[in-house]
Formats: structure tokens, sequence, C-alpha cells
């Protein structure tokens, strides 16, 4: 079965096609880093204009690199929620009118969902290494294709997981039963880790995207891990949620300074050193390891309230960091915890955690019909 991911939440065009349910045979990304650098963040109108400008370039590069045509698909998945009202519309237009005109089923994903299903795909064979199936001939059904959603060898079904989704508008931990059957733990109060690493990029005086740019300075060679002594934030002692306000404000704080007291007599506090190259660097580093403490202190609470639990499933544009994946493949070691990171090219925003989930909710049966909406909460 092959399935078309369509996902236009937020900045990124994507689409993909995924082979039964979990091998990806094509996966097309075009950003918009460049539109929205010099805003600093998302411009949600730019966002969506742009979406409508590389929506069916991004389909047609999909397609091509898988080999295929839109007569060849058998469904196509569209993140239908959450994200920017304009630029989910476009993707989730898009979807309808290939489901229409082609007569294949519709299905809309929770894009939340789809992260914690990224770390399941498995770029599929080329059509070289690729073997015919038992008594195949020729034609769309015949043609050789992958083996089906059946784990690899020594590898075993994950669920019941814990989930872990970090990104720049989401920060939670879930309990995963399967695929598409999530239960919220705890997520963040406030800001989700993503934005505060923008936020403290702006801080700092690095470029838009900023998350990149603070785990690069991070891990620049003498950095300071300790030279800052930021909180970690633990809300109540058998807490999930998240809160990082706090963290925020305190590299505000180091950098720039507190601010002046208002009242007569009160000493003030004292000018904060410059902020050289070095500085920047091990706040940059101090940050990396309370924000990822955070995250780990957390999982741990999370992991001993979900016994049955034996595998992470980790996904969102913050799960490239170079520290989190460091620090989470520690976590799960120390605990005989099996952990599922997702490929870093599928940790953006993608087409195929779209399709691979959408394929999956529709081995259950489940559709959508043309009346699907763009909604711009989670469902989960």
């Amino acid at each position: 079965m092959r399935t078309l991911g369509i996902e236009t939440s937020c900045d990124e065009t994507a689409a993909a096609v995924v082979e039964d349910g979990r091998f990806v045979r094509s996966s097309a990304v075009a950003t918009q880093e460049d539109l929205h650098a010099e805003y600093g963040g998302v411009v949600p109108e730019i966002a969506g204009r742009a979406h409508v400008e590389r929506i069916l370039p991004v389909i047609d590069r999909a397609l091509n690199a898988a080999g295929i045509t839109l007569d060849d698909l058998d469904a196509v998945a569209v993140g239908h929620r959450p994200g920017l009202i304009g630029s989910l519309l476009v993707g989730v237009a898009a979807a309808k009118s290939i489901a229409w005109a082609k007569g294949i089923p519709l299905v809309g994903v929770d894009h939340v969902q789809a992260h914690l299903y990224a770390p399941l795909l498995i770029d599929a064979p080329t059509r070289t290494e690729q073997q015919p199936r038992h008594g195949a001939g020729t034609g769309h059904d015949d043609e050789p294709r992958a083996l089906g959603l059946a784990p690899r060898e020594g590898e075993r079904d994950p669920y019941p997981a814990l989930g872990l989704v970090v990104s720049g508008g989401h920060t939670a931990i879930y309990r995963c039963d399967a695929p598409h059957r999530l239960t919220r733990l705890g997520s963040t109060i406030d800001d989700a880790v993503g934005e505060v690493y923008d936020k403290v990029a702006t801080i700092l005086g690095l470029e838009y995207p900023g998350g990149p740019r603070v785990d690069a300075l991070a891990a620049q060679e003498g950095a300071d891990d300790r030279a800052a002594d930021f909180p970690i934030s633990r809300l109540a002692k058998d807490s999930l949620d998240f809160s990082f306000s706090g963290l925020k404000t305190a590299v505000l704080y180091e950098v720039r300074g507190k601010p002046a007291s208002t009242r007569p007599g009160k000493p003030q506090p004292p000018a904060p050193p410059p902020l050289t190259d070095d500085r920047a660097r091990d706040i940059a580093a101090s940050f990396q390891r309370a924000a990822i403490g955070a995250i780990t202190l957390k999982l741990a609470r999370a992991f001993e309230t979900q016994p049955g639990c034996t595998t992470l499933l980790v996904g969102g544009g913050v799960s490239a960091n170079s520290r989190l994946r460091t620090d989470l493949q520690t976590f799960c070691a120390r605990r005989g915890i099996t952990l599922r990171l997702a490929p870093m090219k599928y940790c953006i925003d993608n087409g195929a955690m779209i399709a691979g989930l959408g394929e999956r909710v529709l081995a259950e049966g489940i559709t959508s019909d043309l009346g699907l909406a763009p909604i711009p909460t989670t469902a989960c």
C-alpha cells in the first residue's frame, strides 16, 4: 500500500510517499527559514502564502522521487491539526483535492501524534535492492515492494511505550498504547522547549533559527556547562508538567543583569560581565544542561508511574539537539529502556510521519470525509 503524506502545519511544506506504513519511498521538504529570518520567528501570513506557492512542486518532487504518479496511490494522509490555520488550510485543501480526484481514502492525522511515529520509519530499499514477491508479475499491484509493518529482525513491538514530543510548539510526555492511541501525562505550562531555545538565542545575539545555533555554540570545545547555575523546574513533587519560563528569565538576567531596584536605599545589583564569545558559549552550555535536565527529570518520574512501558519514543524538532540525544541515550541505558529516536531527517516537520501514521489509522478502518477541517489545537 502506498500513501502520500502532506504536512503544512507551520513553515515547512512537506510531502512524502510511504509504503506499507513504514517504508519511506520519498520525502520532500521546502523550508521557509529565509522568509522568516528577518523577523526572528514564523510570520503566519507569510507562511501561508509560501505554502500556496510550494505545495504542488513539493508533491511533484515526492512522487517523482518515489517513481510513481498520483494514479499509483492507495490513500492520502494530511496533518490537519494542530498548527497555524492559514498553513493547515493549504495542505488540507491539497489532500482533499487528490483524494476526491483519484477516488482514494483521505485520512486526517494529528501532527503531534505523527512526531511519535517518526522513530518507527525506515528508508525503503532502492528499486535495485528490492526483490520481487513470490509469483509477482508486472503492473501496479505486482511491483516489488517492502514487506509490511512487521518489526525488523531483532526488533520488538514498542507498545506500550512512553512518548516525548519536543518542538517549538510542544513539550509533552505521553503514554502510547498504539500509534494513534495516546494519553498525555504532562506538558509545558508556559513555553515549549523549542520556543525557549529561540528566545535564548535572541538574548545571546544569535541568528534565526536559534535552536540549532544554541546547540552548536554549547558544543564548542571548552564550553563549561557549570559556568552558570540555572534552575531546573520541578513544580510539584509528582508533577509531570514542564515549566521553562523561569529558566528563560534566568538566562536573561545572566546576560543583561537583574533589573535595578526602585526602593530607596536598597543595594543595586552589579552589572553583568561583558558577553564575550567564551561567556556566550558557557551560558549556552549551562542553559542546555538545565533545559535537558528538566526533561530527563520528568521522564524519570513518568517511567516510575508507567512500569509496563520499556520503550521511549522521541520526536519533534528539538529531538535533533545533540545534547538531548546524548543524554537520552545515557538515561535509557542506565534504566534498561529501549530508546527510539526519530532519524535526524524526520525530526523536523515532514510528510513521511504523516503518511506512516495515516496508514496505520486507515488500517483500523478510520477515514476522513471531504468535510475534514483544519484545527489549531492537538487532539491529545
